[in-house]
């Protein structure tokens, strides 16, 4: 018979029912206060501002679209599902509280989709400030363009996701084959 012996990681603790939003909170405001200092401080159309050279540089930026520019001119439906996604996941982390890494993971996604939604609801358009010269080059040596130009909303939805699916995979490698 297979005894299987539990670890800390098979039982993860449940996150605090405070820990998603105020999680949530604290990136939404991040965001929104970069994007208020970048309209304050950056033109658009104006060459890059180094703020650590070689990796990030300000350049404004507006898109009404997604990701890549994906559905543009679309701000006002993407502001609402964005908006419904969101706090649909802060309400599903309040009425079943997740262990914490899938708590945080699922808060930064959806702290990117309501930063963004602000954005699209307001102006019409999302505020996009933060270019990486490193990840153009990359982006370039592949053949694929410039990396778009993002903001901390749009890094919450993408590390979030990302963890998620790193989560996702070490979970199913700690499960013992029978």
């Amino acid at each position: 018979m297979l005894r299987v012996v539990p670890t800390l990681l098979d039982h993860p603790r449940r996150a605090p029912a405070w820990l998603p939003l105020v999680l949530a909170a604290l990136l939404i405001a991040a965001d929104q206060a970069l994007k208020a200092w970048a309209l304050a401080n950056l033109q658009e159309g104006l060459p890059a501002r180094p703020f650590i050279p070689g990796l990030i540089d300000w350049v404004l930026t507006f898109n009404t679209g997604a990701a890549w520019s994906m559905f543009s001119g679309s701000a006002a439906p993407l502001a609402l599902g964005r908006l419904v996604i969101g706090l649909g996941i802060l309400v599903y982390l309040l009425v079943r509280p997740q262990p914490r890494l899938l708590s945080v993971t699922l808060s930064m996604i959806a702290a990117g989709a309501i930063g963004n939604a602000i954005d699209g609801l307001r102006q019409g358009k999302v505020t996009d400030m933060i270019h990486s010269p490193l990840l153009s080059g990359i982006t370039q040596a592949l053949n694929a363009g410039n990396f778009p130009i993002f903001n901390i909303a749009d890094s919450c939805v993408v590390l979030g996701t990302l963890l998620l699916l790193v989560a996702s995979f070490v979970g199913d490698r700690r499960k013992p084959s029978i």
